[in-house]
């Protein structure tokens, strides 16, 4: 969701500022701004409603410094207004804060501080937090409290003496007028990532913005503070006491992130996913014993074979895939295993088996709401490991074991390649687990021999998609798509219908086919698109029965099945055919279609592809 970048060292700010902006678009906001250092130690302040680019048009040549932070934001309090951009100023204008998260707290904390006299000039809950750092900077007594007049003007003091009323999320990076060259950062359950440079050093809320500038990187940990120059950084527990920090190196791959010949990041990560299963799948198969090793879960056959049940949890996107994920689970390895919801999950109180096996599932490991459920797992003496793509991500640390999906960087907000890569892994463990189990020397190396060949299919339908283009005629002006599915493909259809709901803005429906007669059947009316994937396996006979009942009701039948099934492309009205599988993988190819489906619709309507209203790419509030 929100971005920051801050930089100190000897290099103009502006600019690296504004590419940091521009590298965190992806994510999803509303609006932009800055603040830098003047020579005098002034702060400089810019911001702008809209694009990065706005911001950048406004900046003036009198805005210049070398140390500075900058925001782009996505609205929770207040509207989407000027004085509600990031950053906020005290009253003085002597600090300057910038915030992703949630202040739980921020109204109490607001009521006492306009009862001391305090002006707010936005309706944020980030402006009470730099109040509150304010007073405790002066030695006032804020919130009925003070500090000692011979630590007054120590900004770690009134960090940590604000922080500790705080209730609720922050990443946070703040600029004192009085201390030239530092930038000062606090983080509690939103990521910052502090980028070490050559002589400069660089604060992120993710690790992409760092990686034009350097791969080596601290990653901050929760209730930490931070202390930044161009020396490097210093960190801090909420006590004061200093911490150590452990720096890390950034895989090459998230320096790969250029559109190339593609007009769209979703284009292209949609194209990327041959070479992206490649790196998924890459030595972790081991088809000469039908068996899948996932290394970094470190657990062995006997383990294995002890385990319950397995529970997957995840949102939107993630929780599709862990739906594929279960059924796979269950099919292969006969245990017990389900899909949640990772928000209701977490707030249910839910009963955790600590002999269980649980998966947090997360694109870029920083989703609040599934990051929640794993501390419930935790607190309640469960076992849950992460399926993530951003190493060194909340998830992936609160975790410590897990499956890295190795998609790459994915810019579009919709995704795309890391669905397949989040399928894929879950499909390696399925494998893996089924052969620790039950599944016989023969069946596991035909399945392992059928995921090694998915890239090759996934590329061969890419290079000859079929008549999208029709079926985008189908969909483009209709008041509501149905999408139907039984089995994993029934995943596949909440993730069609998803892709094209946040691309294309068109209401869609996705059941399960059989319970399509169960309430859905009623939207039904002559010429109504319902998109059916009937791949040729177990269920197919089934699916097209209820492909039949749309007919006889008017409906118009866009249909995704597999190449060579001619008595399923003979019943619709528009037929896409993927090249054919194994049953349990049709999953990474039918969703294909259904993503240049979304792509094509928004780009018809007009729609911003990669960054779609109201959306972001990492969903950092609850």
């Amino acid at each position: 969701m929100c971005g920051i970048i801050a930089y100190a060292g000897p290099r103009s700010a502006v600019n690296l500022l504004i590419d940091g902006l521009h590298r965190l678009e992806y994510r999803g906001y509303d609006s932009a701004g800055l603040a830098v250092q003047g020579s005098r130690g002034e702060l400089q302040v810019e911001k702008r409603v809209g694009r990065v680019i706005e911001l950048e048009r406004a900046i003036g040549p009198e805005i210049k410094g070398t140390t500075g932070i900058a925001h782009t934001r996505w609205a929770t309090h207040g509207g989407v207004t000027r004085e509600n951009c990031h950053p906020h100023l005290d009253s003085l204008q002597r600090i300057a804060v910038v915030h992703n998260g949630i202040i739980e707290n921020m109204g109490p904390l607001k009521a006492r501080l306009l009862s001391e006299g305090v002006r707010f000039r936005s309706e944020t809950d980030t402006e009470v937090i730099v109040h509150l750092i304010a007073h405790f900077y002066d030695g006032m007594g804020a919130l009925g409290d003070s500090v000692s007049p011979d630590v007054a003007g120590d900004p770690v003091v009134a960090l940590r003496s604000a922080l500790a009323r705080l209730r609720g999320t922050w990443g946070l990076a703040v600029l004192f007028a009085d201390h030239p060259g530092v930038v000062f950062a606090a983080r509690n359950g939103s990521p910052l990532v502090v980028g070490l440079g050559d002589g400069e050093t660089f604060l992120a809320s993710d690790p992409h913005a760092l990686t034009p500038h350097t791969r080596r990187v601290v990653f901050l940990q929760d209730g930490e503070l931070a202390r930044i120059d161009s020396a490097g950084v210093q960190t801090f527990r909420i006590d004061g006491v200093t911490s150590k920090h452990k720096v890390d190196t950034l895989a090459e791959e998230w320096g790969d992130s250029e559109l190339g010949e593609f007009p769209h990041y979703m284009l292209k990560e949609i194209h990327d996913q041959p070479e992206a299963l490649r790196q998924c799948l890459g030595g972790r198969l081991v088809p000469e014993d039908g068996t899948a090793r996932l290394g970094g879960l470190d657990l062995g056959p006997r383990e294995l074979v002890k385990l319950p049940h397995v529970a997957l949890m995840g949102c939107g996107t993630a929780y599709h895939a862990c739906l594929v994920g279960a059924g796979a689970i269950e099919a292969l390895a006969r245990i017990p295993a389900r899909a949640e919801i990772a928000s209701e999950h977490r707030n249910r109180n839910p009963v955790i088996d600590p002999e269980a096996l649980y998966f947090a599932v997360s694109q870029s490991g920083e989703t609040a709401d599934t990051h929640g459920a794993v501390k419930e797992v935790q607190v309640k003496g469960g076992q849950v490991m992460g399926v993530v793509n951003v190493v060194g991500s909340s998830i992936a640390r609160a975790c410590g074991r897990g499956v890295y999906i190795h998609s790459g960087p994915e810019m579009a907000v919709a995704s795309t390649k890391a669905f397949s890569n989040m399928v894929a892994a879950l499909l390696l463990f399925a494998l893996q687990l089924g052969r620790a189990r039950a599944m016989s020397p023969h069946a596991g190396k035909e399945l392992a021999l059928a995921l090694q060949d998915v890239p090759n299919r996934v590329a061969r339908y890419l290079a000859q998609p079929g008549p999208i283009e029709e079926m985008v005629r189908a969909v483009v002006g209709a008041k509501m798509v149905l999408f139907l599915g039984r089995g994993g493909s029934a995943a596949v259809a909440a993730e069609g219908a998803l892709k094209l709901m946040e691309v294309a803005y068109i209401p869609c429906v996705a059941y399960p086919s059989g319970e399509m007669k169960h309430g859905p059947i009623a939207l039904l009316e002559k010429g109504s698109p319902v998109v059916v994937i009937a791949p040729d396996d177990e269920l197919k006979d089934k699916t097209l029965s209820n492909l039949q009942e749309c007919r006889a009701r008017g409906a118009r039948v866009l249909l995704i099945h597999t190449e060579g099934d001619l008595e399923a492309a003979a019943l619709a009205d528009v037929a896409i055919a993927v090249p054919r599988c194994h049953p349990l993988l049709s999953p990474l190819l039918t969703v294909l279609p259904l993503q240049l489906l979304a792509y094509r619709a928004g780009l018809a309507l007009g729609r911003d592809i990669d960054r779609p209203r109201n959306l972001a790419k990492s969903v950092t509030v609850e």
